[in-house]
């Protein structure tokens, strides 16, 4: 029985409450088209836009205010994979690890405590903030159902009272109604013109508080963030300072270490043994054929240093690389001539005037590089280019060139190809040149990366 009944009173509010929304789309229906008046209030109508705008610049501050502390979080992400890295390539040997490592540490701190006071001082802030405007909503939305409920009661009452036949019990319940539904209406009504206005004033103060929190948050963040950038820039600096040169050493490409000049030190031990690595056999006994190669005569002046027997003549850029290098300003020792060599020595003894040697022979080296300088006394045989170090290089073998940043070094072509190393350069610096003009000397090999070409 208690089931029925709760079931009839179920059924009962039901069927009230389809009654009502039947009343009120009949009275809203005879509203537009005329026919029944509408209670206006344009105050209220005035604080509900009031309302909606204040709910819908609420709403827009909140989800912008989830996007900075988005921002925020995703920042602090980014700076700690940062310091992480950091912290990676800082060497344990290097000064000031620890500070680095101590700074990453209150870096992470500081950007967790920035994070979560912008939740607690201004998100939360903003939730509650917004959090009433639901069930006001709610509250407009059931006074404008009461007012559509007064106006019907008002106009069932008005048409039973103008009826050409009146019925008084009729006329005394919806007179009944009536007087219910305005003090439904009433009470609501005074109700929300009491908050919307209130509601709508108190956006001032609520945006003045959430911002202030946020800049001096912000504030305070960057001020305590400026020390800790300050104290890693210190510590860097130290680093730089404590490093020595100021530079960090540049890595020369590894090489064979071939010993480039053993076939020389070898032909000083020995007159007659071939260097070891020398495809050429000893040259051969004056008056062979083999021993005289093609020559070329130049009817111009012959040179001063020409002049006496067995002086060494200025190499042509077409003479082989081995002859130019091995009697650089000064005879090799007899017996130890390359065949390019005992011509040259031939056609200076000789009784022909200036005497350009041009050795063709594919045999001895190939086509015969010669640079800009192989033919000029101020430059080695065989220049190709000039460079400038731009790092100091420290020879680590007998046959490597010691370099400083700012030596200028003469580039020469390598006297076996072969025995050329990728990103490795054969060359002399000028400053040797100019005071021994020996290439036996002078020369050497450095890696190409510590230098820049200048000429």
């Amino acid at each position: 029985m208690a089931e029925m009944g709760s079931k009839g009173v179920t059924a009962g509010k039901i069927a009230s409450n389809v009654q009502k929304k039947l009343t009120r789309a009949q009275e809203k229906v005879l509203q537009k088209l005329g026919k029944a008046d509408e209670t206006k209030d344009e105050q209220f109508e005035q604080c509900v836009q009031n309302f909606n705008k204040q709910l819908t610049e609420g709403t827009r501050l909140q989800k912008d205010l989830r996007t900075y502390l988005a921002s925020v979080k995703a920042m602090h992400e980014a700076s700690k994979k940062l310091n992480e890295c950091l912290q990676e390539v800082y060497e344990p040997d290097w000064p000031g690890r620890d500070e680095a490592n101590k700074i990453a540490e209150n870096n992470d701190l500081l950007w967790m405590d920035y994070h979560q006071k912008l939740v607690d001082q201004a998100l939360l802030t903003m939730d509650t903030y917004l959090g009433q405007f639901p069930d006001i909503k709610s509250r407009i939305a059931k006074r404008g159902r009461k007012l559509v409920d007064y106006d019907s009661a008002r106009h069932h009452y008005e048409s039973l009272q103008t009826a050409k036949k009146k019925d008084e019990a009729k006329i005394a319940k919806a007179e009944e109604e009536l007087i219910k539904a305005q003090k439904v209406f009433e009470e609501m009504n005074v109700d929300l013109q009491e908050e919307l206005p209130s509601l709508w004033n108190s956006r001032v103060g609520f945006y003045v508080n959430t911002f202030q929190s946020i800049a001096g948050l912000e504030e305070n963040f960057h001020k305590e963030m400026s020390k800790l950038n300050q104290n890693l820039n210190d510590v860097l600096v130290s680093l730089e300072k404590q490093h020595g040169s100021n530079t960090f050493p540049i890595k020369a490409q590894p090489r064979k270490k071939t010993k480039l000049f053993s076939r020389l030190r070898r032909k000083k031990n020995s007159d007659n043994a071939p260097a070891k690595g020398n495809k050429s056999p000893s040259p051969p006994p004056d008056g062979s054929p083999a021993a005289t190669p093609e020559i070329r005569v130049n009817h111009e002046p012959e040179p001063a240093a020409a002049a006496t027997p067995g002086a060494a003549l200025p190499k042509s850029p077409s003479q082989p690389a081995e002859a130019s290098e091995v009697t650089c300003g000064t005879h090799p020792a007899a017996g130890a001539q390359e065949p390019g060599e005992t011509a040259a020595s031939e056609a200076a003894s000789s009784s022909l005037p200036a005497v350009v040697v041009e050795t063709f022979s594919a045999a001895v080296n190939g086509t015969v590089e010669g640079g800009s300088g192989a033919g000029r006394l101020d430059l080695p045989p065989g220049f190709m280019f000039k460079v400038q170090a731009q790092h100091d290089y420290t020879a680590t073998d007998t046959d490597e060139l010691q370099l400083k940043a700012g030596d200028v070094v003469l580039v020469i072509p390598f006297q076996n190809p072969e025995e050329q190393d990728e990103g490795w350069l054969m060359g002399v610096k000028e400053s040797d040149w100019n005071l021994h003009k020996e290439l036996e000397k002078c020369r050497g090999v450095f890696p190409e990366n510590f230098t820049a070409r200048v000429q």
